[in-house]
């Protein structure tokens, strides 16, 4: 699915891309749902399954893509900082749900400790 040899550039980037694609879906199968509250739990679990399958058809080849160039912590943190960063749009532009400054300062101190991660 994915060449087994890419150039250093493409094995630091795609990763990246492909980790903030399946944070789209994991982010609308674990949360879509919380917009059609009339439907039936047994319905909104299977669709997430559902949904969640092309998140991990990005996320496994990331991560097996990913660890050629990065430590398997970096890429749980490159994958966190996105989820913080994809939810926060959905959050916004999906849910309706406004951000303030404690969810600002809050998300800043995750990605303060992210940054340890890369560090030496």
């Amino acid at each position: 699915m994915f060449p087994t040899s890419l150039s250093p550039t493409a094995a630091s980037l795609l990763p990246i891309l492909l980790l903030g694609l399946s944070n789209v879906f994991m982010t609308l199968a674990w949360y879509g749902h919380l917009t059609v509250k009339s439907a039936p739990l047994l319905l909104v679990i299977l669709a997430s399954w559902g949904i969640a399958f092309f998140e991990y058809c990005l996320a496994v080849p990331a991560n097996r893509i990913g660890h050629t160039v990065y430590s398997a912590a970096q890429l749980k943190t490159i994958q966190e900082v996105i989820t913080l960063i994809v939810f926060a749009g959905f959050s916004v532009l999906v849910l309706k749900e406004p951000l303030g400054w404690n969810h600002a300062i809050g998300f800043g101190l995750i990605a303060a400790g992210a940054a340890f991660i890369f560090r030496g």
